[in-house]
């Protein structure tokens, strides 16, 4: 048998890497695109780009070690991860198509993106029904770092948005280890599994989508009608542009020439008011109160612009009805408007207080119960007497909380204005807090008067050689 040369088996050896490469091909492109984690094509040549490939190790990865745990866990929250798969999948389809087509004006790219928008919206709405969920704490870590899909219209730091996300999620993520830490594992596995998403995404969007979503730089431009690849039906077409310039004609896009003369008319700067026309007084309304009168318009030319009036908007603002009762072991206070003095006095050890969007009110709970909500209120005033577990303050403005007793924890969240006075007893309470503002301390001294203390909101991080060492900042004036 002859001897192939070197060059003869460098050939040999290619073709047979072809004939490889060529077999997973033709697998791929035959399998579909079933399930969103499973082949796919581009543009219709069969070829996966490289960067869905790495979607798909995250999709078959995390999210696959995710969505097995939720099935575990049941409820809610497989409900939940069901949603959150969809959700997967639809940014999977959009990578698809953005790796085969140019990138599409923003109109179409608001419609390719109203797939990932409107499971986003449905995650976050299954959480808003069901807050009496036991699971409650699992369908918020979802539902408030879920946005963090919203990445692909992110530029050009769309790594970082995932991160803020991901952060937003731990402060509901460290509740639920709280919980479940010394009792069921599988919530502790489900915490882990659910932030490595977004901890493998970041190093995804690092490594493949630095500035923003990566689009083809040949092939057709995108178009929600034609994606590249199988996908659902598309939804309906975006409302057209708004047309700025007040006529009715239909024309071409006129957005960015728009847009041009109304940045050339502001960089006229003083200038810009020799195009004003001069109005005689006996035309001024506030000198001549009789023109206030006519029934026909006192000026003529194009309205000025206004969003287009749709039957949901037109639709009168639903308001909920007013809540205060006992459920089971919860107490609701809901949407209570200026109602002062609301007192729950006949309270038990195991009982929760839950008050949800209750403004320019104030509340008093009498005895011992085992913790105490405050979500979306504004300039509510809360005296209660003791808590043995935490006090939290989500979402809130202005308010004020005024503990008698003891109370071991005080959270605030999210919150902008919030007043804590502190009793003799209850000095020693760990206060919390994340993403708030305007936050003040009062603490009781020895003639009974209160000392306001500021809480830090600026801080400074610097790395010491061998980790970061974060201190508060002070900002003198």
């Amino acid at each position: 048998m002859c001897r192939l040369s070197p060059g003869m088996a460098a050939l040999a050896s290619l073709v047979q890497r072809l004939e490889v490469a060529v077999s997973r091909l033709e697998a791929v492109s035959g399998g579909g695109g079933g399930g969103g984690s499973a082949g796919g094509s581009t543009g219709g040549s069969g070829v996966v780009a490289a960067y869905v490939e790495a979607y798909d190790a995250i999709i078959t990865g995390s999210v696959g070690q995710y969505m097995t745990l939720s099935q575990q866990i049941g409820g809610d929250v497989q409900k939940h991860a069901d949603m959150m798969k969809q959700a997967f999948s639809c940014q999977r389809q959009l990578l698809v198509t953005a790796s085969g087509s140019q990138k599409p004006s923003d109109a179409s790219l608001t419609a390719l993106l109203t797939p990932v928008s409107k499971v986003i919206q449905q995650v976050q709405t299954f959480r808003e029904q069901n807050r009496s969920s036991p699971l409650f704490n699992h369908l918020s870590a979802i539902s408030e770092s879920v946005p963090a899909l919203g990445w692909v219209a992110m530029a050009p730091k769309p790594g970082p948005y995932v991160k803020e996300m991901q952060d937003a999620a731990q402060f509901y993520t460290n509740r639920v280890l709280k919980d479940y830490k010394e009792k069921d594992q599988k919530h502790v596995d489900w915490v882990k599994a659910y932030l490595s998403i977004w901890t493998e995404l970041q190093n995804y969007i690092k490594q493949h989508h630095t500035t923003g979503l990566a689009w083809s730089k040949g092939g057709p431009v995108a178009s929600a009608a034609h994606p590249a690849g199988v996908a659902p039906p598309p939804p309906g077409p975006p409302p057209p542009p708004m047309d700025f310039s007040g006529s009715s004609g239909g024309g071409g896009d006129q957005g960015p020439d728009t847009r041009n003369a109304l940045f050339a008319s502001l960089n006229k700067g003083a200038d810009i008011t020799k195009g004003l026309k001069h109005v005689p007084k006996d035309q001024m309304t506030h000198k001549n109160p009789n023109l206030r009168t006519q029934t026909g318009p006192v000026c003529t030319g194009p309205k000025p612009f206004s969003s287009p009036k749709t039957e949901a908007t037109a639709a009168p603002s639903r308001t909920l009805p007013p809540v205060l009762e006992l459920d089971g072991k919860k107490w609701k206070v809901e949407n209570q408007e200026g109602v002062q003095g609301m007192v729950i006095s006949d309270t038990e050890l195991k009982q929760v207080v839950y008050a949800f969007k209750c403004n320019n009110s104030t509340l008093q709970i009498k005895g011992k119960i085992n913790s105490i909500t405050l979500d979306n209120c504004k300039k509510l005033g809360l005296v209660f007497d003791d808590v043995v577990g935490i006090v939290e303050v989500i979402n809130c403005r202005d308010v004020k909380v005024q503990v008698l007793g003891k109370v071991p924890t005080i959270s605030i969240n999210k919150t902008d204005g919030c007043h804590v006075y502190l009793s003799k007893d209850s000095l020693e309470c760990e206060i919390v807090s994340a993403k708030s503002s305007e936050m003040n301390v009062l603490v009781p001294g020895n003639d009974g008067d209160y000392t306001e203390i500021p809480v830090p909101e600026q801080f400074k991080t610097v790395w010491d050689g061998k980790k970061l060492v974060t201190t508060c900042t002070e900002i003198a004036g």
